[in-house]
């Protein structure tokens, strides 16, 4: 040993002097809180308090939650889940034992992005991921059940969204909480809703929370909530956090929107549309009837005139018109028509029309009938034409002989 004056100069404590000391230097050199990524080991639950070791692979300390904490956590960490610790160190100078206190616990996003993949894998080997299972949305919803916490600023937006798009449909709020150890609560909002759908006539279930960390969107990553979606008999929107964030209700719901707001928009006919639409099916409707009543128009405006051509005093006069033609047909062929042109007709003694010189012979008389009277003639010499070429010679009459008797000239008039 040195001497007596290296001696003095190394400090000497009792044991409850070291203890008080290192408690006193362990105060000075850490703020009264600060934050712990962790992964919790062996969680166990004594007297009401929770008790749990923290580790990160290459160290490890104790942890304790006292109970008064406990019961306002919203998270209670499990084995294997990474957190993200609020505490501040305990030290215990009557056993010189080390410890966090935790305040406050949250899942770490390493632990919320692997308990995603676990519930997601698992999911997908039942088939419940499979497109084909997602329904279709209904194209007009009459009333809708919307799954939020009660007050928010997303359920303000909801609401908002709701009334400009399509007023017409009813929104039944449904409060619910959206952060913590809720999965359980959750779970019964959505089998209440699906259970009551059919009788209260609600279309469509949208579950939706506003915006946060994907740590407080742990919830929407529970497996058995999942399942309640999946087995609910009416199309689930989902509208969980931010545009980036997918949960494993996401990856189940017949629809997944990037924000609560967008669930609606979704979900909801736009009015605008609508009316744009419906104004152009009424000029359409009102085309077609003007194209049908025109035709109906023009169907019936040939019925009455075809009605009016058989009143009886137009077919008398068609009959009149008719009569009249025939008798300018039958002036125009009458013999007294051509007798007044200057042709004369000839009968022989029996009355006969004589057509031919082979019916009289020199000495016969006959009767010449002119247009303003009639006269007798005697037949004196028969004069015959020369046949035209190719046209067949008349034969002679051969029953009187031809004798000259003077002349009697006459023109014929065909029968």
């Amino acid at each position: 040993m040195s001497g007596s004056g290296e001696t003095s100069a190394i400090p000497r404590y009792g044991v409850s002097e070291l203890t008080q000391a290192i408690g006193s230097l362990l105060e000075r050199g850490f703020a009264p809180r600060f934050l712990l990524d962790a992964t919790v080991s062996r969680p166990q639950t004594k007297k009401g308090h929770l008790w749990l070791t923290l580790v990160d692979g290459q160290a490890s300390i104790s942890g304790v939650v006292w109970a008064s904490q406990l019961a306002k956590l919203s998270f209670v960490p499990a084995e294997g889940d990474g957190v993200v610790v609020v505490g501040k160190l305990n030290f215990w100078a009557s056993r010189a034992t080390l410890c966090v206190q935790v305040l406050d616990v949250r899942p770490s996003l390493s632990g919320v992005l692997r308990q995603f993949e676990r519930v997601r894998e698992l999911l997908s080997d039942e088939g419940l991921l499979d497109p084909l299972l997602k329904r279709p949305l209904p194209a007009v919803p009459q009333r809708i059940a919307l799954l939020t916490s009660v007050p928010s600023s997303a359920l303000a937006d909801m609401l908002r969204t709701a009334a400009e798009r399509w007023p017409a449909a009813e929104v039944i709020v449904v409060p619910i909480p959206v952060q913590g150890p809720v999965e359980a609560q959750i779970c019964a909002a959505v089998e209440r809703v699906g259970t009551q759908a059919q009788e209260l006539g609600i279309d469509a279930l949208v579950l939706a929370r506003g915006g946060g960390s994907r740590e407080d969107l742990a919830v929407f990553d529970g497996e058995q909530l999942a399942r309640c979606i999946t087995a609910c008999p009416i199309p689930v929107v989902t509208g969980v956090g931010h545009e980036d964030d997918t949960t494993v209700c996401d990856l189940v719901a017949d629809y997944r929107a990037a924000t609560p707001t967008a669930a609606l928009v979704a979900l909801l006919p736009d009015r605008s549309m609508a009316l744009q639409g419906i104004s152009q099916l009424k000029r359409h409707v009102r085309d077609v009837i003007q194209f049908q009543l025109q035709g109906c128009k023009h169907q019936l405006q040939s019925q009455w005139e075809r009605l009016l051509g058989l009143h009886p005093q137009h077919l008398l006069q068609r009959e009149r018109q008719l009569l009249d033609h025939r008798r300018q047909l039958l002036q125009a062929l009458s013999p007294q028509h051509l007798l007044g042109r200057g042709f004369s007709l000839m009968r022989d003694g029996q009355g006969q029309i004589v057509s031919s010189i082979g019916q009289l012979k020199a000495g016969d008389g006959v009767m010449i009938e002119l247009a303003d009277g009639a006269l007798d003639a005697t037949v004196g010499h028969i004069h015959r034409h020369q046949p035209c070429p190719g046209q067949p010679k008349a034969k002679p009459n051969r029953s009187s002989p031809t004798r000259r008797m003077g002349k009697a000239t006459t023109k014929s008039l065909p029968t």
